[in-house]
């Protein structure tokens, strides 16, 4: 893991197509905010384990349309 210190309005960059700026800092909380690709899924973990069990709970068919109902949204 890398681990680096940034300062509010700094920016971390990730390979050629992700920007991440420090926006805020109030007491624990950092508010980031991120510039990536469409094609570039941005999850907090959370929500990202939720999908990744639901995606393993569905049947193959299922599975399927789903992928498919996301390529649609995010071509829209």
């Amino acid at each position: 893991m890398l681990i680096l210190s940034r300062k509010i309005d700094e920016i971390l960059r990730v390979g050629n197509d992700v920007t991440i700026k420090i926006l805020s800092i109030k007491g624990s909380q950092v508010r980031i905010g991120i510039e990536a690709p469409r094609n570039v899924s941005i999850h907090r973990e959370e929500v990202y384990n939720r999908i990744a069990d639901e995606k393993k709970d569905q049947k193959p068919s299922q599975a399927s349309h789903h992928a498919v109902y996301e390529i649609k949204q995010k071509t829209s």
